[in-house]
């Protein structure tokens, strides 16, 4: 029997690289699957389905919600995005390290659900870099990088509730880091129910 897979929520500030990061880790580890959500968006550019999102419509999201069948879900600009639970707990079984990348009202789901999932927090070292590598995109109005600094603001006041803190100063080093955490993570006594159990059976003769 394989061993159980872990489950890590990545979440960060906008801006802070941690689509990069996991991207990276991704392509870099056989281990590691990318949960994929579902959403009721509309399909962007070269988007597809059942590799970039799960695209639903409105009713059969909220089915999903009813029936229980996801681990998280949120509401943004009007459109819902979850992760289906299937899929995760599939994977975990299967041995697969699943990595989450999802906002902080997600994370703090999943903890719910999945108690023993790792969460890790990215960021950059400083307000001003978090700026400067939002206005860099190019994509946003000065405005709007002010809403979401406005934003992260807010955000930096739940940090603490996350196991792991991990600081994108450097993107090879942040990987490795991160891979680093994820391993050690397997050797938590959760992780090892089973062996736990059969020295716990061994030990019964001593007793």
């Amino acid at each position: 029997m394989a061993e159980r897979g872990v489950l890590i929520v990545v979440s960060g500030f906008s801006g802070a690289g941690k689509g990069t990061i996991v991207k990276k880790i991704i392509e870099e580890n056989d281990n590691y699957a990318l949960s994929i959500s579902m959403t009721t968006r509309e399909p962007r550019e070269g988007e597809k389905e059942g590799v970039s999102y799960f695209f639903v419509s409105k009713e059969r999201f909220e089915d999903a919600i009813s029936n229980g069948e996801l681990v998280e879900y949120a509401n943004y600009v009007g459109n819902y995005y979850g992760t289906p639970k299937k899929y995760v707990e599939d994977m975990i079984e299967s041995g697969k390290d699943v990595i989450l990348e999802i906002e902080m009202q997600g994370a703090m789901q999943v903890k719910t659900r999945f108690p023993d999932a790792v969460l890790v927090f990215v960021t950059p070292p400083n307000a001003d870099e978090l700026k400067r590598r939002l206005m860099s995109r190019g994509t946003e109005s000065e405005e709007v990088v002010n809403k979401r600094m406005k934003r992260a603001y807010e955000e930096s006041a739940f940090v603490d509730r996350y196991d792991y803190l991990l600081v994108n100063d450097d993107l090879d080093k942040c990987v490795k880091e991160l891979h680093m955490l994820i391993e050690a993570s397997h050797h938590a006594p959760n992780c090892s129910a089973g062996l736990l159990k059969s020295i716990n059976e061994q030990l019964k003769i001593y007793a």
